[in-house]
């Protein structure tokens, strides 16, 4: 099956990073960032050749003081001689002079507009236009030699804002938001402009997809109205590892993507850099662009906020739409329903000695059965549906517990519908008035949208509107068909396709069809968690390390889950580093955070609770702090 889709670009000015073009009509570039301490040469060398191997464009490496930056030129010359032209990129945070050195060496250097003229300090000041504009001052004097340098140089420069790390100034004025993050880039951005510099790449980082979306597309509306096109660095940042990892970064990146926003990506997972690479390469495949003038965007200038986002209520049937949590449905073999055994492999378990169901987190509200039966008894909470001429032909009990899926002619053609509830499945080329009025006036209806793998974001958002504009409030259930996909291209392309519009509050209900019934579960899961819309674990916000890092994250970030990953709720953030401020704390309830060789500071939010704690009590007395905070259950 071909999962391409052909999407309208925004096109961007090109921007040259040594013998790698970004932008314009160039593919979207690929990128990656090294985890070795920056001033050990073999092992940042060998790392980097790994990540140019694995089919980077681009190899970041950070420089957090001067001798970081001069060992640049060291690192560089080694990739050279081993045969590789792959721009490199320095990573500065805080130190202006090892930016303005960097700047003389590698083809481009990042800076975070947040600290790299501020010190965060969480002080929330009034500041008039007067003030405010001292401190503008302020910023470009300390700012606009490294400008100076860029331009002298010919070095490519990415002005990357984060979430975490907004300047006091900024949160002041424009509040902890994805306007507060535009704002805070356009500051420096005028700055290089100011100086007839203009290669200059944007990002809009956040470890919560809905926030990075939303500062990406208000930073795109922001740019066409003021006749800029530069090109955009797409990122989740501190995605986590695993399956989770992919899928948060693939419901950010990706809906980005279908937009036709994005030039190059990052996908920062705690893993080895080199295995970001792949995720990449799945994300980018996928689409085929144009060319277009303007790229539609569905929210105003200057009211972008996360949290105004309301879902448009449905009526509510069985468990499905109003308030409750979207659904999850799963279509099992037939080889997997032969056993009651099997069911654990979705999070029921069931005990014949007790004869006694224990029932997870993660497990799913339906289960298709079409037209076959199971020789054992389930439990209330896992409700069976079945294709409609099979559910009629039912004894009156197993009726009324279980629910019909009739077709678009079935539907049409009834009079017989079960109190309980009944889907009726259906393309979009099946929606004309006829059918339309038949929803209208049938209750207890949940349509599944059988959505096929080439539409797109866009389209799908057309059609919620047709839906909302025809008064059609039964609750909707997406249902997609990935068989055939490997594992890694089903997380990620699933979490694209409905993450999209689950992020957007729409949506009452996940249905993923693939071969693994166990991955196609999980996959659900973590797309309605990452979206924020039924929450059903831990969630962990895991920098992917850097040579920052004062601890192992890899090795970190497993012991912290496997203590904690029956916290349903609770958000930890675990950090090599506070490089990207306390701010990163903000959206996370706890933070774990290295500051010092085998030293951890802990966070409640964004406050710092205990400092200097040696590394190994530190899993303790984050233990500890949960349970004092009552989350530890």
């Amino acid at each position: 099956m071909n999962y391409t889709k052909k999407i309208r670009r925004f096109k961007t000015r090109v921007v040259n990073i040594g013998e790698v073009p970004l932008g314009g009509d160039y593919p979207v570039r690929l990128q990656s960032m090294t985890t070795t301490d920056t001033m050990d040469t073999k092992a940042t060398v060998e790392q980097s050749i790994r990540i140019i191997e694995s089919g980077s464009d681009y190899v970041r490496i950070t420089a957090p003081s001067i001798k970081e930056a001069k060992n640049l030129e060291v690192i560089k010359n080694e990739i050279r001689k081993c045969g590789f032209k792959t721009p490199l990129i320095a990573d500065i945070h805080f130190t202006p002079n090892a930016a303005e050195l960097a700047a003389r060496i590698v083809e481009k250097v990042r800076v975070n507009p947040g600290n790299y003229a501020d010190k965060k300090k969480f002080d929330i000041i009034e500041y008039t236009d007067a003030q405010y504009n001292e401190e503008l001052e302020r910023i470009s004097e300390r700012f606009t030699p490294l400008v100076k340098i860029c331009k002298e140089y010919g070095t490519a420069m990415r002005i990357g804002t984060n979430h975490g790390s907004l300047s006091d100034r900024i949160m002041s004025r424009y509040g902890d938001s994805p306007l507060g993050m535009v704002e805070s880039a356009l500051e420096f951005l005028r700055i290089c402009e100011d100086n007839n510099y203009y290669d200059i790449v944007l990002s809009m980082k956040a470890s919560n997809p809905g926030v990075m979306i939303e500062a990406y597309r208000l930073l795109v509306e922001k740019m066409i109205l003021e006749n800029m096109n530069y090109p955009l660095h797409l990122g989740v940042t501190e995605a986590g590892d695993g399956e989770d990892g992919r899928i948060k970064s693939a419901l950010g990146i990706g809906v980005l993507l279908e937009e036709g926003i994005g030039d190059t990506i990052r996908v920062s997972l705690t893993e080895e850099p080199e295995f970001e690479i792949p995720v990449c390469k799945i994300l980018t495949k996928r689409y085929l662009y144009s060319d277009c003038d303007e790229i539609s965007n569905p929210y105003a200038a200057g009211v972008i906020n996360i949290t105004s986002q309301i879902p448009v209520l449905t009526e509510e049937v069985d468990k499905a739409g109003n308030k409750n949590v979207p659904v999850v449905i799963l279509s099992p073999s037939e080889e997997f329903l032969s056993s009651v055994e099997n069911l654990k492999e979705i999070g029921y378990l069931y005990s014949k000695t007790l004869d006694k169901w224990t029932i997870g987190d993660v497990a799913p509200d339906y289960i298709y059965l079409g037209s076959k039966n199971i020789d054992y008894k389930l439990p209330g909470t896992l409700v069976r549906i079945y294709d409609y001429e099979y559910w009629q032909k039912l004894y009156t009990e197993d009726k009324a517990e279980s629910m019909p899926l009739l077709n678009v002619n079935q539907f049409l053609n009834t009079i017989e519908f079960s109190s309980k509830g009944n889907f009726v499945e259906c393309e979009f080329l099946d929606f004309t008035e006829q059918l339309k009025n038949k929803i209208k006036e049938t209750e207890k209806i949940i349509l599944v949208l059988k959505i096929g793998v080439n539409v797109t974001l866009p389209d799908l958002k057309k059609i919620y509107g047709e839906f909302r504009k025809a008064g059609l409030l039964c609750p909707v259930v997406l249902k997609y068909n990935y068989s055939g996909l490997s594992g890694e291209e089903f997380s990620v392309y699933s979490a694209t396709d409905a993450g999209g519009v689950f992020i957007e509050n729409n949506g009452s209900g996940i249905w993923l069809e693939y071969n693994d019934i166990k991955k196609a579960n999980t996959v659900s899961f973590g797309i309605l968690q990452a979206s924020r819309r039924r929450i059903s674990k831990t969630e962990y916000i895991s920098c992917p390390s850097c040579g920052r890092t004062l601890f192992d994250l890899q090795e970190t970030t497993a012991m912290i889950r496997n203590a904690t990953n029956h916290l349903k709720g609770v958000k930890i953030a675990i950090m090599g580093c506070i490089v990207n401020g306390p701010g990163e704390m903000a959206d996370a309830d706890y933070g774990y955070v290295g500051s010092g060789p085998g030293k951890i500071t802990l966070y409640k939010n964004k406050e710092v609770v205990k400092r200097n704690i040696p590394s190994e009590n530190a899993l303790a007395e984050l233990i500890n702090l949960i349970k004092e905070n009552g989350d530890w259950v």
